[in-house]
């Protein structure tokens, strides 16, 4: 069977399963006003997807083992596609999280899916060019999204932000049926049922996500809400860890982690991708909070950072077999760590050019992070568990990208709460500062022709306001810069991974 063709096959719907994550956050407010919904309400639309999503991801293996590979990739992309119909045709709130829980539950296996047919498919020799392609989809949708759902939301209306998963659903389950088949070691298994991992990991991946996603709105551990629910999820992850490593046939196979290089490629993924979702989460933010962006130009300064990626993914395929890929990766690290540093470097004066440059340059970064860190993870790993591998490495990527918009979320509410308490020690009249600052306001007032008071005339405010501008941005900074200096620390891990044999089968080194 032509590789292409199958690599075409799995990685339509996984597209599209990824421009799902992201594509609903731009159609929120069309959404709320349509339904009738709060603005804290409708966030669930979002939050019920990534929940169920990350509680299937790492059952993936299991489940393929347990219906057949090629049957559970039917199943999968049938519900992803029957449930995209009915979100758009929800009638409520209340409806519309359902078919979005049951929506997670669909696209949440597609991911490791199409990741580890690839890694089969292509000989051991084309693993880096079978990375470029996977990692091209992964790349691209949380970049594609939001501009599509925007573009489609003011045209046509939110609901065909899921009508049009639809036809490009049923396409790729006719091409799954074709092309795709199952070699002997992926067909259907029987098995006992591991009923007690199954409850364990979805209440403790559950509870995990929603903690993540609503923490800093709910102010982290103050709220009784948020302080229970990370105490059943550390109370059932670790449970689920105890109970997977005397299991007979467990729903995720931890033993892998014995393989050095598979445990650190997990680490380093984790915290690279917590790097890339914490800072284009930041840049839009601080692009239209302080810059006077609009959505639409912030989500520009986005894309050439994307295209980068996509040039860069298949030049470190390319070269990954040619290259020790350890220096593939230490570069590719380096680069995302000088990026993010860059926009630690930000002012309330910066220019397009200089926004848009530290994202192209990570962009460049990450492509030549993605690709040999996951060869060199996945190198060791035999084609019998690659699923359950695969499984594994998506989940802990993806929490890398949730704990790092939490991380940076917060750490930038609290550093502006620093800066402004710091700043406002010096808003008093015997300030040298203030009283230019002040002495100026009052000039430009009386050209104007006002004759008031500095304080009646609103001087004070646009001080304050002034203040606030500044605190917010030396919060940007402060927060930029932790990320870039964690990047840093990524560096040393490296030196800790197997660089794999060019040609060789997974498991046979």
């Amino acid at each position: 069977m032509n590789k292409w063709l199958i690599a075409l096959t799995v990685m339509l719907p996984t597209l599209i399963e990824i421009i799902d994550t992201s594509v609903v956050n731009v159609a929120l407010d069309h959404i709320r006003g349509s339904l009738s919904a709060g603005i804290d309400e409708s966030t669930w639309t979002i939050t019920s997807y990534l929940v169920s999503n990350a509680i299937i991801i790492p059952m993936t293996g299991w489940l393929s083992r347990f219906f057949g590979r090629k049957r559970y990739l039917i199943i999968s992309i049938t519900m992803f596609t029957i449930s995209s119909f009915l979100c758009g045709a929800a009638w409520s709130l209340q409806s519309l999280v359902v078919f979005r829980i049951l929506q997670g539950i669909g696209g949440g296996a597609l991911q490791p899916l199409s990741q580890s047919i690839l890694l089969e498919t292509f000989p051991p020799r084309q693993h880096g060019i079978a990375m470029a392609v996977f990692g091209v989809g992964i790349m691209f949708g949380p970049i594609v999204g939001p501009l599509l759902g925007g573009w489609i939301t003011d045209n046509w209306s939110w609901h065909w932000i899921f009508f049009i998963n639809v036809p490009i659903g049923i396409i790729s389950i006719l091409l799954t049926m074709i092309f795709i088949a199952d070699p002997p070691y992926m067909q259907r298994m029987k098995m006992k049922v591991d009923y007690w991992g199954l409850a364990l990991l979805a209440l403790g991946l559950g509870c995990l996500q929603i903690v993540l996603d609503k923490g800093q709105q709910e102010n982290w551990f103050s709220s009784g809400f948020i302080f229970w629910l990370s105490v059943t999820s550390a109370v059932s992850l670790i449970s689920f860890v105890v109970v997977e490593l005397f299991a007979k046939n467990p729903v995720v196979n931890l033993r892998a982690f014995k393989n050095i290089s598979f445990s650190t490629g997990n680490i380093v993924m984790f915290l690279g991708f917590f790097n890339l979702f914490a800072s284009i989460v930041l840049l839009p933010i601080y692009l239209q909070t302080l810059m006077g962006y609009t959505s639409f130009l912030a989500g520009f300064v986005l894309g050439p950072g994307g295209m980068a990626t996509l040039i860069a993914l298949p030049l470190a395929g390319s070269l990954v077999n040619k290259v020790n890929p350890k220096a593939l990766l230490a570069f590719g690290i380096a680069v995302n760590a000088y990026a993010t540093y860059l926009m630690s470097n930000f002012s309330l004066y910066a220019d397009f050019y200089t926004v848009i440059w530290p994202r192209i340059v990570l962009g460049i970064g990450m492509g030549f992070f993605f690709i040999p860190l996951t060869t060199m993870t996945m190198s060791g790993i035999r084609k019998e568990d690659m699923g359950n591998a695969s499984a594994i490495y998506n989940l802990l990527r993806n929490l890398g990208g949730s704990f790092g918009v939490a991380f940076v979320t917060t750490m930038l509410s609290r550093r502006a709460q620093f800066h402004q308490a710091h700043l406002a020690e010096h808003l008093t009249p015997f300030d040298t500062a203030y009283q230019m600052t002040s002495e100026q306001i009052a000039r430009v007032l009386q050209y104007r022709g006002f004759e008031n008071t500095l304080s009646e005339q609103g001087g004070l405010g646009m001080i304050y306001r002034e203040l606030l501008r500044q605190a917010s941005m030396l919060a940007f900074n402060d927060t930029f810069r932790i990320i870039s200096i964690v990047m840093v620390c990524v560096l040393p891990l490296v030196l800790l991974m197997r660089k794999g044999k060019s040609g060789t089968s997974p498991g046979m080194h």
